[in-house]
């Protein structure tokens, strides 16, 4: 079943963005006070990386780091997977599950960043997608759990 929605009309259009400096402690008290699971990390107009709750999490807190010491640089990934406001969400759930990720950033045709999309987006806007997609990242973590 296809269904004629694109990311522009589902996707957050408010994203988190701060420095690689910044130290994570700052960005889970961004993540908190604005209800998301990620903030994108940039400097002089260029996406540098993201870090989510998970990477604070296991890259930092489960290493020993310290939050009030450790820099979003020192844990974010730096591959930024996207999708374009114009993309069906049925493409970017089935992008999700392929890439086994939770949320893309969305660009515009002039490749600037206008937003983020998460697969809490995708669920709302459809059932059948996300139950597709989810499946897939659900089993991902199964294998690596076994």
């Amino acid at each position: 079943m296809t269904i004629n929605i694109t990311v522009k009309q589902i996707m957050t259009g408010k994203v988190e963005l701060a420095k690689p400096e910044t130290k994570l402690s700052e960005i889970a008290a961004r993540m908190q006070q604005n209800d998301c699971g990620s903030v994108l990390i940039g400097e002089n107009d260029k996406l540098l990386g993201v870090v989510t709750d998970r990477d604070i999490v296991l890259r930092a807190i489960a290493k020993g780091l310290n939050p009030a010491e450790t820099t979003a640089k020192q844990v974010m990934s730096a591959k930024v997977l996207y999708c374009m406001e114009s993309d069906s969400i049925d493409e970017v759930a089935q992008n999700m599950a392929k890439a086994q990720v939770r949320r893309l950033v969305v660009l515009n045709e002039q490749k600037r960043m206008t937003g983020i999309v998460s697969i809490g987006d995708v669920a709302t806007a459809s059932a059948p997608a996300t139950g597709s997609a989810m499946s897939m990242i659900c089993k991902s973590g199964i294998k690596k759990a076994a």
